[in-house]
């Protein structure tokens, strides 16, 4: 088995599927990528059986045929050279893999194909498009929000939640909450879906720089995202997702305007004073003035800013973590910004005051730490 291919047009795809290899896996041939070649066209592949990626290229070869090769190895060649074709030569009966360049040759060991895990088939699924960008923003916005503890995994995803003439994207951690909606895509049929953090990690790195459509097909227990010429299918996680619109305050009679970045700036710079552990910041509304501080005690460190806003309500002090405030800010995109709340001991609400597109719509929620003294 023989073919011809680009050295810098290959490393890109592999470092693509590179993300989806782990450090440590239970199946030896799970350190490799597959490389499947049918009609002049190569197929490559990763895999850690939870989700699997694969992306096809064009390349020169005279026969067809199958081989798992070593991952890491690859990969350092790849990266050390400079673009120019390279020559792969795969002995099929020993599995010996050369590699001629213009510098030289290289040999490795590869394993059988055959025995390298398949994807699951996408039995009774149901599927839906968007564009990329709306996708990447989708994830952008949200992931930044989702949980990483191993006791609670559904809040360790983003939950899809499709209608039929939106499509809406929630993450949680219990200390925040980020609901996106998309009105400029339809699923048809009403589902919801648990999507895990590697997969979605994986795609957001991919699908940002694009501007074609993503089709997202989904059953039961996976789901299949397909554009380009890429393929990447994920097991979905199991569970009922908590009920987020139970926690979203409805009444919020305390409503504060202000410029994002001003207000992001003012929190970065007190929160070096706050405490460590708590990371609290102390919001302090009164007529057009918000007032902010952190202190830590222990070190005897404390700091305070006045800002200019517009506040609507009775004189109120609030706390937040600073850490989950600079994170919602940070992926908030208007100049100004609504922080709405109802009292010291409720969760705030944040959301975007101008929008450059009216399909898009984004609600930030916080919960408030007790204040010191």
């Amino acid at each position: 088995m023989k073919f011809i291919v680009t050295s810098t047009a290959l490393l890109k795809q592999l470092q693509q599927l590179s993300g989806v290899l782990n450090s440590s896996n239970t199946l030896p041939i799970l350190d490799n990528f597959l490389f499947e070649i049918k009609n002049k066209e190569l197929t490559l592949s990763a895999s850690d059986l939870e989700t699997s990626m694969s992306t096809r290229m064009a390349i020169e070869a005279k026969d067809e045929g199958i081989i798992a090769i070593p991952a890491k190895l690859l990969l350092d060649i790849l990266k050390n050279l400079p673009e120019q074709p390279l020559t792969f030569s795969i002995d099929r009966k020993t599995l010996g893999i050369e590699i001629a360049s213009d510098y030289g040759k290289y040999k490795l060991t590869g394993q059988n194909g055959e025995d390298f895990p398949k994807a699951p088939g996408l039995q009774g699924a149901s599927s839906f498009t968007m564009g990329s960008n709306a996708l990447g923003r989708a994830i952008n916005k949200t992931l930044f929000a989702a949980g990483n503890d191993d006791m609670r995994p559904v809040m360790s995803g983003v939950f899809f939640e499709i209608h039929e003439n939106m499509v809406r994207f929630v993450a949680t951690d219990a200390h925040k909450l980020v609901r996106y909606s998309r009105t400029d895509v339809g699923g048809g049929s009403a589902a919801t879906f648990i999507v895990p953090r590697k997969p979605l990690n994986l795609l957001k790195g991919i699908v940002s720089s694009l501007t074609t459509d993503v089709k997202i097909e989904y059953n039961e227990n996976n789901a299949l995202f397909s554009f380009d010429n890429i393929v990447l299918m994920c097991r979905l996680i199991e569970g009922k997702y908590p009920n987020y619109e139970a926690v979203i305050p409805k009444e919020n009679p305390f409503k504060l305007t202000i410029d994002r970045a001003d207000l992001q700036s003012s929190i970065r710079r007190v929160s070096i004073f706050a405490n460590k552990t708590t990371h609290q910041v102390r919001l302090k509304m009164g007529g057009s003035e918000l007032n902010i501080s952190a202190e830590d005690l222990d070190f005897s460190n404390e700091a305070q800013e006045r800002l200019t806003c517009t506040y609507v309500g009775d004189d109120m002090e609030i706390g937040f973590n600073s850490r989950f405030l600079s994170e919602m800010l940070t992926n908030l995109d208007s100049e100004n910004i609504n922080i709405e709340m109802s009292a010291p001991n409720r969760a705030g609400i944040l959301t975007q005051v101008e929008s450059d597109n009216a399909a898009e719509d984004i609600l930030m929620l916080v919960m408030p730490v007790m204040l010191n003294g």
